[in-house]
């Protein structure tokens, strides 16, 4: 018990990061998320770089450019609503105030707590959705890299059993990484493999174990349902399992991912999301628009194609990154 507690503590101060690392993360968030700030850019820097009176063209203007970072229009709208209050009441007269109060106002919509990673459960069973493609089983990979350099033990499930090639790719990961995988067949009922490896992490003491699932949302509905079975059967192996569901979304998707979360959350309760590709993409203003809408916390996201470039979300950031 206290080699776990002490192992949990050193994984917690691993996880703080410490004034240089903190500034290597916000270089690292500044130099790849630059394909949003250049889209930003376009228009903001015409409205912004003169310093002139907020009225009501300034507000359309804005919003428009917003709107080309894919932020949906309705985190637009509630974006701005304070700051056209704060407009009419006399304040925010110039752009340069108004500027600093946008920021204030997206770390608002950003600023959600994501719960402990890993989960204190142990072991624990976290679940990694999303639809295929958008390199859900790549994130696995980097989650159980940083949860190895964190001291913790990890196996993987490959649940994902409607595709060989997933099946296959966790376990070059896991070789790779040195991870045990539990697999089956091709085909095999995917509760089955949650079963069988959730009896394995038992087994074995291990801490974490990260399951691969399906993502067919062309048979949604067999999907949910399987996910909900496959909850079902992790609750019976392990008590209050699964302790963490993350929905990985690709950023270049944009406004498609606001389906996206909202068929998962159907099926599941998600803990937080992980968004991948946003280095390569102008759209990562998705992210402010899946904070507003659905009030799920983003806990990691992908700024890379490294094993080390799935970085926990700083909120702030991100928002310096792109409106420096």
């Amino acid at each position: 018990m206290f080699k776990w507690l002490r192992r949990k503590q050193e994984a917690e101060k691993s996880l703080s990061p410490q004034p240089e690392e903190q500034k290597s993360l916000w270089g690292k968030f500044r130099e790849r998320l630059s394909r949003t700030r250049e889209r930003l850019q376009e228009g903001l820097q015409e409205i912004f770089i003169v310093e002139r009176t907020v009225d009501e063209t300034f507000f359309e203007e804005l919003e428009e450019t917003l709107i080309t970072a894919d932020i949906n229009i309705d985190t637009v709208k509630a974006l701005l609503a304070p700051l056209r209050v704060k407009v009419q009441q006399g304040e925010l007269l110039k752009t340069s105030a108004f500027k600093e109060a946008l920021k204030k106002e997206m770390l608002k919509i950003l600023s959600l707590q994501p719960p402990p990673f890993p989960p204190e459960a142990r072991p624990a069973a976290i679940f990694v959705v999303g639809v295929n493609g958008v390199g859900k089983t790549t994130s696995i990979a980097k989650l159980g890299f940083r949860l190895q350099k964190q001291g913790f033990s990890v196996l993987f499930i490959a649940a994902d059993t409607f595709r060989a090639a997933a099946i296959e790719q966790l376990e070059s990961w896991g070789k790779r990484l040195k991870i045990p995988v539990i697999k089956q067949h091709p085909g095999a009922d995917p509760s089955s493999v949650v079963f069988e490896g959730l009896k394995a992490v038992q087994a074995r003491g291990l801490d974490v174990a990260l399951i691969d699932t399906a993502g067919r949302l062309h048979t949604k509905y067999n999907l949910m349902e399987e996910l909900k079975k496959m909850a079902r059967v992790a609750g019976k192996v392990l008590p209050g399992a699964p302790h963490q569901n993350l929905l990985v979304i690709d950023a270049t998707t944009g406004q498609n991912a606001i389906n996206q979360v909202k068929l998962f959350s159907e099926a599941l309760p998600i803990s937080g999301l992980i968004i991948t590709k946003m280095d390569g993409t102008a759209k990562g203003g998705i992210a402010l628009t899946l904070a507003h809408l659905f009030k799920i916390p983003i806990c990691f996201v992908g700024l890379g194609e490294k094993l080390e470039d799935l970085e926990p979300f700083d909120p702030q950031a991100f928002v310096e990154a792109i409106l420096p």
